[in-house]
Formats: structure tokens, C-alpha cells, sequence
């Protein structure tokens, strides 16, 4: 994981409803991260990636449910998913998740 930290530990960002309240509010982003990753490596690539300064990081692991579906009630599992939210310092922003 140590080639390219900040492309391979985010995966993407969470944008719900609830995480542009966070934004709007606490100044607050959620990103789905590797599974793999801890605090201190989600810290280190998003600042970065955003070159912002981080100052919390709370971390939420969410197993994947199983699920039948179809008519033949066929069986699977949902992945299971990391989540981080990054608290940033108050003079900081990441202009790409203002939504107007």
C-alpha cells in the first residue's frame, strides 16, 4: 500500500444527504476508504491529496449484510465497507464537495 498512499487508501467520497450536513456544519468529509487502512494513513493521504490540514479522524466499519433475491432465491453478501470522517481545521476546505 505504500506506492501511491493517497490513490490506493480513499476510494471515494460519501455524498448523502448527511454528509453534506457534516460539511455545511462541522467542516466535517467522509470518504470510503481501503479496508486495510488506519487513521494515521487516511490522515497522511488526504492531506495529502487536498494538501488541507487534518485535525480529527473518526473511523466506522460497516459489515456487509447477506441478501436473497430473484425468483430461484439466490443468497450473496454486500461488501463490507470502511468509512472515515475527517474533521479539517477551520480555515480549511476542500473546494471539489461544495454543493450550492
Amino acid at each position: 500500500m505504500a506506492k501511491n498512499l493517497k490513490y490506493e487508501i480513499l476510494i471515494r467520497p460519501v455524498l448523502t444527504e448527511k454528509s453534506l450536513k457534516l460539511i455545511e456544519e462541522k467542516n466535517q468529509y467522509v470518504f470510503e476508504v481501503d479496508l486495510r487502512a488506519g487513521k494515521a494513513q487516511v490522515k497522511k493521504a488526504v492531506e495529502e491529496k487536498f494538501k488541507v490540514k487534518v485535525q480529527k479522524i473518526r473511523i466506522v466499519r460497516i459489515i456487509g449484510k447477506s441478501v436473497t433475491w430473484g425468483r430461484k432465491r439466490l443468497s450473496g453478501r454486500r461488501k463490507d465497507v470502511k468509512k472515515a470522517i475527517v474533521t479539517l481545521a477551520s480555515s480549511d476546505s476542500i473546494a471539489d464537495f461544495k454543493v450550492e
